[in-house]
Parts: structure tokens; C-alpha cells; sequence
């Protein structure tokens, strides 16, 4: 798939940008918990601010149903990226707000009713703040929000380095990938995971369910997709499993992983997720690609994320991408 890229545009300087970032991250009583999206946006973001541009960062943080939830406010995210840029990151709270400096946040997106409605008045408003639009939040490619596929259509639009990075990465696995190809999915939202297997057991050799995806025995038998043996609780896939998941996963040239396959937060449960996470550790010759929100909190937790060799900021757009669907934020960047 070519995009559009960040790379082709000469002129920036002056130029007021809006910036579509990952700013979904954890928060805390205004502090923000792990920061690795933030972390991922930074080499697009100081690519803009080196050659002049004016930059506005636009994203969500939540589920907010379009009504203001001070707990959801992006100000921490200001704080943080004022922090790591050595500078104050102005904060926008409305669309009325004319960013001063060369660099602002808006407030959440997600606090307007038009953004999930993919709302064309409220896509030109939005539009109306920058001359140049960059999306370098792949994890939020796969929504047909306003500022997605709406903004992108009304301004030039370009891929970011991090958006770039994941087509890059994640086409490689459907693109004559090393094999044994072995696919784990785990987590707990069967309703958008589980109609995805039949496409990814036609590029796999093997997908090895975990997580609740265990009890959804819709596709049983089915070629090339493989269900625990036993379980802990409901809660872990059991050491059967455990034993026959790694053992398929020894023998993998390529692993994808999205999902945990068990509770791990609580420590009685964490067995399954950590014990294939320690094994795709240990596989130095094998390509390891993991994604999703909470595989990346669980192997952080375990510290072995920086062991894995790519790491994707999506979760469902990741799955989508790998399973052959079109990505409304993707394909309003294609040239």
C-alpha cells in the first residue's frame, strides 16, 4: 500500500499542521501511567518542529460519548509532551482556540458528538485549523471518525513516520513472511476478534486462541486454528497449554500476538501470558510482532517489551490490517 508521505513535502516552514497522534494512554489522577504512544509520536512530531512548522496535536483519550469528562481531559498529555520538548505545549480547550505558539494540543476529540459521528461540519472545523494534515495514529486508523477520514479529505494529507512504520512492518507478515507462520490472540473482546480468525488461519499456519476467546467454540475444527486443551479458573489457559502453545511457538520462523491469554493482571492468572511472552524472548532467530493495549502493558510489566522485534501501537486496527480489511484512515491517504 503507498501513502502519501510526511517525506515528500519540501516547504513546512510557517505551515500550521494538525498532527492526529496515539494519545490514548493511561491517566491517573492527571498523571499519565505509561506513556510508550507518546513516546511514538515524538520523531513526527520533531521532524514538523525542525522544519518550521506550526504544529496543533490532535487525538482522543477515552470513551467520553461526546460529553466533557474532566477525567479525560488531554491537559496531562500537554504537560507530558511540555516535559519532553523542553517547552510550553499550549492547550486548546475549544475549536474557537487560535494556537499562539508553534506548538499546541486540543482538547480531547472525543468531547464533540461530530467526531465518532464522522460529522462533515465538524470535519471543516476542523480542517479550518491547519493547511496540512499528518495521521501518525495507525491504533485509531481503523474508526470512521471525523478527524480519520473526514479531516484528510478537506486539506493534504500525509502519513506520519510511526503510521508509515506499521504499514511497513505489518505488511511484511502478509507478504511472504517467514514460515511457520503461528498467529496468538488473546484478550477479552471476542465480538471483534473472533470473526476475524477465518482470515487469518488462510495466511497462518497456525492461530492458537487464548484469553476468552477460549470459550467461543464457534470454530471448532477448524483447519489450522487451535483451542486450549485446559484451563486455571476460566481465568489462564492451563499447563497443557501452556506446554503445546510453546512448543508450537518454538517452532515458528514468524509470531504475531495480540491479546493476552489470560487475566495476568492478577498475579494467580499470569502464567499463560507471561510464560509465552518468556519464550518469544528467548527466540532470537524467529521475527516477533506484538500489538494491542494490553499486550504491550503486560510484557512491559514483565520487562520484555523492548525484546520484541516490532511492536505495534493498533490493537483492533492491527488485527483489521492483518486480516485484509481497508482502513478508512489509510485509505484517505493512499496516493
Amino acid at each position: 500500500m503507498k501513502l502519501r508521505s510526511l517525506t515528500d513535502l519540501k516547504n513546512l516552514a510557517g505551515k500550521r499542521i494538525l498532527l492526529q497522534g496515539d494519545l490514548d494512554v493511561p491517566v491517573s489522577e492527571g498523571k499519565i501511567e505509561e506513556d510508550y504512544r507518546l513516546k511514538a509520536l515524538l520523531p513526527t512530531l520533531n521532524f514538523l518542529l525542525e522544519r518550521k512548522g506550526r504544529v496543533l496535536i490532535i487525538g482522543k483519550l477515552g470513551r467520553p460519548k461526546g460529553k466533557k469528562d474532566p477525567a479525560l481531559s488531554l491537559q496531562p498529555v500537554a504537560d507530558w509532551f511540555s516535559e519532553k520538548l523542553g517547552e510550553k505545549v499550549e492547550f486548546i480547550s475549544d475549536l474557537s482556540g487560535n494556537p499562539s505558539s508553534r506548538i499546541a494540543l486540543l482538547e480531547n476529540l472525543r468531547f464533540w458528538e461530530g467526531e465518532e459521528r464522522n460529522d462533515s461540519e465538524f470535519a471543516k472545523q476542523l480542517a479550518s485549523l491547519g493547511e496540512i494534515y499528518v495521521n501518525d495514529a495507525f491504533a485509531n486508523s481503523h474508526r470512521n471518525h471525523a478527524s480519520i477520514a473526514g479531516v484528510p479529505r478537506l486539506i493534504p494529507a500525509y502519513a506520519g513516520l510511526q503510521l508509515e512504520k506499521e504499514v511497513q512492518e505489518l505488511g511484511s507478515v502478509l507478504v511472504n513472511p517467514a514460515r511457520p507462520l503461528v498467529f496468538v490472540l488473546g484478550g477479552a473482546k471476542t465480538e471483534t476478534k473472533m470473526p476475524l480468525v477465518p482470515s487469518f488461519a488462510k495466511i497462518a499456519d497456525q492461530v492458537l486462541l487464548g484469553g476468552l476467546l477460549m470459550f467461543d467454540r464457534e470454530l471448532e475444527g477448524t483447519p489450522k486454528v487451535t483451542f486450549p486443551v485446559d484451563a486455571t479458573d476460566a481465568y489462564d489457559i492451563g499447563p497443557e497449554t501452556i506446554r503445546l502453545f510453546t512448543k508450537l511457538i518454538k517452532e515458528a520462523q514468524t509470531v504475531v500476538w495480540n491479546g493476552p491469554v489470560g487475566k495476568w493482571e492478577d498475579n494467580r492468572y499470569e502464567l499463560g501470558t507471561r510464560a509465552i511472552a518468556e519464550e518469544l524472548a528467548l527466540l532470537k532467530e524467529v521475527k516477533t510482532v506484538v500489538g494491542g493495549g494490553d499486550t504491550i502493558a503486560a510484557l512491559s510489566s514483565f520487562g520484555l517489551l523492548s525484546e520484541m522485534d516490532y511492536v505495534s501501537l493498533g490493537g483492533g486496527a492491527m488485527l483489521q490490517f492483518l486480516a485484509g480489511k481497508e482502513l478508512p484512515g489509510l485509505a484517505a491517504l493512499k496516493e
